[in-house]
């Protein structure tokens, strides 16, 4: 009975330790998801998105390198922020 309790302890410990290395690695390489909601259109939105952008790299972060971003504009239509909000939110992050 001892001996058959050590072999389950083994085999769970072993396969545990086996498969740690390969968790560990899957967690560290996904990539940030930032989300971007904005009332107004993408061209009237053009400089602080540059703005935001420069302060993500002086931060460490490139988009498409090291981190995502998913862009979502109402176009000034107030009655669209509602459901781009809720699409946003749909997606994995």
């Amino acid at each position: 009975m001892l001996d058959l309790r050590r072999r389950q302890f083994i085999t769970l410990f072993g396969s545990a330790a086996a498969t740690w290395p390969l968790s560990a690695r899957a967690q560290q390489s996904a990539m940030p998801l930032v989300g971007v909601l904005h009332s107004q259109s993408p061209d009237t939105f053009r400089e602080q998105l540059r703005g935001f952008r420069q302060g993500l790299k002086e931060a460490g972060y490139v988009e498409g390198e090291n981190v995502a971003i998913e862009y979502r504009f109402a176009d000034n239509q107030m009655d669209q922020a509602a459901l781009l909000r809720k699409a946003l939110a749909r997606v994995n992050f």
